[in-house]
């Protein structure tokens, strides 16, 4: 039957998706029986890959298995057999370990070849690397992910697929904006709701032209409507309607609905490729313009059509085969005027950071026409990452402007209505907070960013969500939206590991543990209490836990202090911490810990502020 095409099926949590692979390695050349698909369950248990941190998985377990599972430690593979065991998983643990397999050979990350043995593939290995570059991993998945595939029963032939709903959506959205060019008018991309319409329903490459057609004629229709919520509305119903050649009301809401849901989901995943560029505050979805030389080249040697393929293993090779499909722009002229775009890209960014009196870190220009093939790309990776330094540079600058921190302050107040991923808009805020809060060496997210240096994903599990450099101590900060018991499953242990970890890493000088979210949970509050009084791993850690209505205080303080011609320098923001840790040396217990927070601040803000 036909439907909307979907990336959920394909892709989840891309971290995550790693996590299975790395556990999945550990396997490499066994063979694929279930007795071993088992195994492969039972590592990612054993591993905390699968099932830690989530509440669903917990329900049920006997108390010991729960001790287990709380804890972030490894056990023993006896003790994840038994735990998956005792969830009596409907077709068993070898059931469970195919459906976990299943989105790593979706990827073409891993195959079963011709002897049933697993196999990591060329592109698995690449994506397994500590330097793997997350955007190039989906971006070398999605120009060859097709619809219909010999992997899929779920999107036929016979019901009109033939398309890379990937290379499709570039095509449209260019398609688009040439029809609006040449109207006169601008053009910005398509807006989110003309995606959610149009795209997750663009099932054939050759209706692109048409349906960017009908894309305008939807424009210029709404700007007529009187009531243009009820047009969108209406014409999204019929337009369903039309798609799945039905008048059953039921069938036609419930695929509505599922392109609302598929879009946001496409966007966010097609976003990781950095060939995607979002804008007018998050309204419209274009081409990102940094790349367009390789858009061009891309969309001029690919139209969006199904490539043949005469077995489901020869499909699954071609996934895997990270040296395929040559991309078009690889040859030495484009790549010289990639680097020269670049180049000159990063040159005008230096000059107008000097002309703010911001001074750019040092970079060495190579001379393009010595460079060879290989040398080419290197250096074109070298600026896009240099330029990413100044892009952080520039936000750094533009964070001490009292207007820019009141705009910090508004959007942390209304992130429950901010129309993108609550998630990773916390972890982008709250970066943007501690830049404008001090003097800091360097604030280093590690969230993955498009060419434009706006957030794609939250950050790897592996690492803290903001790493932050002082002269004369270091912080790491997590952030989380996450407000009931799931807040201590999730980020009670990571948090006291990560800042375990970076301290390892960076012994010379004292390291904090900021931790934001909306609603501190007692549980959460508890386990940092333990690493404050007690230790973690042998050693009391200094943990300063924050509401997010007490980061916007600090902000709220900050302007205060700024309009009053002073200055707050990362010191005053350690005696801040100081003392909010000092507090668990006069209370009994978490919860009173966390009460005195809020009269900890206003007593530090009247000491900033008499200065």
């Amino acid at each position: 039957m036909k439907k909307p095409w979907s990336i959920s099926t394909t892709v989840r949590n891309p971290e995550r998706i790693r996590d299975f692979l790395r556990i999945l390695s550990l396997m490499d050349g066994e063979v694929w029986s279930r007795p071993n698909q088992k195994k492969f369950q039972v590592l990612l248990i054993q591993h905390k890959v699968y099932g830690y941190g989530e509440l669903q998985f917990l329900n049920n377990l006997s108390p010991t298995h729960l001790v287990l599972m709380k804890d972030s430690e490894l056990i023993t593979y006896e003790q994840a057999e038994a735990i998956l065991d005792a969830k009596k998983y409907v077709g068993g643990g070898d059931m469970r370990g195919r459906q976990s397999f299943n989105p790593i050979e979706k990827m073409g990350l891993a195959v079963i070849d011709d002897n049933n043995r697993i196999q990591i593939s060329s592109f698995g290995r690449e994506f397994l690397r500590e330097d793997y570059d997350l955007g190039n991993v989906f971006f070398r998945s999605y120009i060859k992910w097709q619809l219909p595939n010999p992997d899929s029963r779920d999107f036929r032939a016979a019901d009109g697929f033939a398309v890379k709903p990937f290379i499709a959506t570039l095509h449209l959205i260019r398609e688009v904006n040439r029809l609006t060019e040449a109207s006169g008018k601008k053009p910005v991309g398509i807006n989110k709701q003309e995606f959610t319409i149009f795209v997750p329903t663009l099932i054939n490459f050759q209706s692109i032209q048409e349906v960017a057609q009908k894309i305008i004629e939807f424009r210029v229709a709404k700007d007529e409507a009187v009531d243009q919520i009820a047009f969108t509305n209406s014409y999204h119903k019929d337009y369903v309607a039309a798609f799945l050649g039905t008048h059953d009301a039921s069938l036609i809401e419930s695929t509505l609905n599922n392109t609302i849901e598929y879009a946001d989901n496409i966007i966010r995943y097609f976003r990781l490729t950095r060939y995607i560029h979002i804008r007018g505050n998050g309204f419209y979805i274009d081409l990102e313009p940094r790349r367009k030389i390789e858009i061009e080249s891309l969309l001029s040697s690919d139209n969006a059509s199904p490539k043949s393929f005469a077995t489901r293993a020869e499909y699954s090779a071609y996934l895997a085969d990270v040296a395929q499909p040559i991309l078009p722009w690889e040859t030495d002229i484009e790549l010289r005027s990639i680097v020269e775009v670049l180049t000159n890209d990063v040159k005008n960014f230096v000059n107008d950071l000097h002309s703010k009196s911001v001074v750019a870190p040092t970079f060495v220009f190579k001379n393009v026409s010595s460079l060879n093939r290989a040398g080419l790309k290197s250096h074109a990776e070298e600026l896009r990452s240099y330029r990413r330094t100044l892009q952080e540079l520039e936000i750094h600058f533009e964070s001490q402007d009292v207007n820019k921190i009141r705009e910090y302050i508004e959007a942390l107040q209304n992130i429950h209505n901010s129309i993108n991923k609550k998630s990773i808009e916390l972890e982008r805020l709250t970066t943007l907070a501690i830049n404008a809060l001090n003097d800091a060496i360097q604030i280093k997210p590690n969230y993955p960013v498009g060419d434009d240096n706006e957030p794609t994903f939250t950050a790897p599990g592996n690492k803290p969500d903001i790493e932050c450099f002082y002269q004369n101590f270091n912080s790491v900060c997590e952030v989380t939206m996450l407000t009931d018991r799931s807040q201590w499953y999730n980020e009670g242990q990571p948090v006291m590991r990560h800042v375990r970890d970076f301290e390892d890493n960076n012994p010379n000088k004292k390291t904090y543990g900021i931790f934001v979210a909306p609603r501190l949970h007692q549980d959460t509050v508890e386990t940092f209490w333990v690493a404050v009084k007690h230790g973690y791993r042998g050693e009391s850690q200094k943990i300063v836990p924050l509401s997010i209505t007490q980061l916007i205080k600090l902000l709220e303080i900050l302007v205060e202090i700024k309009e009053s011609g002073k200055r707050l320098g990362h010191t005053d923001l350690a005696q801040l911490y100081e003392e909010i840790i000092a507090i668990t040396n006069r209370v009994s217990d978490s919860a009173e810990w966390v009460e005195q927070i809020p009269s900890v601040i206003d007593s530090w803000r009247q000491s900033v502020i008499a200065r």
